[in-house]
């Protein structure tokens, strides 16, 4: 996918693992679409927790949507374990992690 030298970049997305700052480069527009509160939470990590299955629809959603937002069931993890949890799903759906805020996260592939 190619995007026209008008679309403004943005980087420094913190790598949940070493709290360091991304190379990745993610446009305004998917920035904007992951904050937006009309885009709604479309998997749910419920109380058995993380699963193939989970990853499997992530990664079909990634592959027919691009952007995913994922809502974690609060008390399922802690505060550490959340940032795990993203970094996780990121690598086992090839995506990046676009946005993490308490228990949601947005998943973006490229």
């Amino acid at each position: 996918m190619r995007y026209s030298s008008s679309i403004r970049w943005r980087s420094g997305f913190p790598s949940t693992s070493t709290k360091e700052w991304l190379k990745m480069r993610v446009p305004d527009r998917i920035l904007r679409e992951a904050k937006s509160r009309e885009f709604r939470p479309t998997v749910r990590v419920g109380k058995a927790g993380l699963s193939e299955t989970v990853v499997d629809e992530i990664r079909q959603q990634l592959t027919s949507r691009g952007l995913v937002k994922i809502k974690v069931n609060k008390g399922l993890f802690e505060r550490e374990q959340r940032n795990d949890v993203w970094t996780y799903l990121a690598e086992a759906t090839q995506s990046t992690v676009v946005l993490q805020r308490g228990n949601i996260g947005v998943l973006w592939r490229h």
